[in-house]
C-alpha cells in the first residue's frame, strides 16, 4: 500500500474514532438516565404485581376473562429499538421470539411491534403487523402503553387471542442484557412470580427475595368483581410498561458498550496503520539513500 493511501486510511480511522467516542458519551448519559428510571420503578412494579399475585388466591382472578385461556390467535409484542449500533441486542430478542413462535401457524400470529427493528424483521417475512409504534423517545408516556395494553386486553376478552407474549431485553447490568420472553396474558401466578423475581435486584435495599404466596382466602370491598375489573387492566399495563423500561435501559447500555468497543478498535487500527506508515516511509528513505550511494559509487568508478 502506498504511503498516501496509508495516510488517508489513518485520517479516516481517526474520524471514525471521534464519531464513536461521541456516540459512546451520548449513550452513557442516556444509559444512566434510563437505568435510573428502570431501577427506581422496580419497587413499584414489584408491589403492584405482588398485589395481583395475592389476589390470585381469590376465585375472582381465576374467573376473570384476562386469566382464562382463550381459543383465538396468538399475539407477539416485540420491544426493540428504532436504531442500530447496539451490538447483538435486537438480534438476540428477535431470535428468542422466532424460536418461541416456531410451532405457530404464521396466519394465526399478530405482531405488535414497538420499535422499527422488530417491525421490519417480521414484515419482511410476511407476518401480520397488527400495530406498530416508534421507539425513539426515552420518556415514553404511560398512556401509550396503557392504550396498547387495553387493545390487547379487549382482543383477549373477545377471544380473538388465546395468548399474548412479550419479547424484550431484560436489563441485568451494564454489561449483561438477556433476551426474555414473558407471557402477558392469560395472567398466572407463576408468570407473575417469575417477573417479580427478575425485577428484584441481587443486592441493595430492594433485594427482597421472599416468595410471593397467594392466601387461601382474601376479602375485598366493595366487591371482588369491581376491584378486579379496575385493578387487573392497570396491572397488565404496569407489567408491559416495566418491560419497556427494562428494554430501554438495555438498549442504551448495549449501545454504549458497542461504541466503546468500536472506539478501542479504531485506536488499535490507527496505531497499526501508523506503524505500517512509518515502516513504509523508512523503507522508502532507505531505498532512496541506497540509490544515492550506488549512483555516487558508480560515478566514482
Amino acid at each position: 500500500m502506498a504511503l498516501k493511501d496509508i495516510k488517508a486510511k489513518i485520517k479516516s480511522t481517526e474520524r471514525t474514532h471521534k464519531v464513536t467516542r461521541a456516540m459512546e458519551a451520548v449513550s452513557a448519559v442516556k444509559m444512566r438516565k434510563t437505568q435510573a428510571v428502570a431501577l427506581t420503578g422496580r419497587p413499584y412494579a414489584r408491589a403492584a404485581l405482588s398485589v395481583l399475585a395475592r389476589l390470585s388466591g381469590t376465585s375472582g382472578l381465576g374467573n376473570h376473562p384476562l386469566a382464562r385461556a382463550g381459543t383465538g390467535g396468538f399475539a407477539l409484542v416485540m420491544l426493540t429499538s428504532d436504531k442500530g449500533l447496539a451490538g447483538a441486542l435486537n438480534s438476540g430478542v428477535i431470535k428468542a421470539a422466532t424460536e418461541r413462535i416456531a410451532g405457530e401457524p404464521k396466519q394465526s400470529i399478530s405482531v405488535y411491534a414497538y420499535g422499527r427493528k422488530g417491525e421490519e424483521f417480521f414484515a419482511r417475512r410476511g407476518y401480520r403487523i397488527a400495530a406498530s409504534f416508534e421507539n425513539k423517545r426515552d420518556d415514553v408516556p404511560l398512556s401509550i402503553i396503557q392504550e396498547l395494553a387495553r387493545d390487547l386486553s379487549i382482543a383477549f376478552v373477545k377471544e380473538d387471542l388465546r395468548e399474548v407474549i412479550v419479547a424484550y431485553s431484560n436489563f441485568k447490568s451494564t454489561f449483561e442484557q438477556i433476551p426474555t420472553i414473558r407471557t402477558l396474558l392469560p395472567l398466572s401466578l407463576s408468570g407473575i412470580s417469575q417477573l417479580v423475581r427478575d425485577i428484584v435486584p441481587e443486592k441493595g435495599k430492594f433485594s427482597d427475595t421472599r416468595t410471593i404466596q397467594s392466601p387461601s382466602a382474601y376479602e375485598v370491598e366493595p366487591s371482588g368483581e369491581a376491584v378486579m375489573d379496575a385493578l387487573i387492566p392497570r396491572l397488565v399495563a404496569v407489567s408491559l410498561y416495566h418491560m419497556l423500561l427494562e428494554a430501554k435501559a438495555s438498549e442504551h447500555s448495549a449501545r454504549m458498550i458497542a461504541m466503546k468497543n468500536a472506539s478501542d478498535k479504531s485506536k488499535e487500527v490507527a496505531y497499526d496503520l501508523t506503524r505500517s506508515f512509518n515502516k513504509a516511509r523508512q523503507a522508502a528513505i532507505t531505498r532512496e539513500v541506497s540509490e544515492i550511494v550506488g549512483g555516487r559509487e558508480a560515478l566514482a568508478a
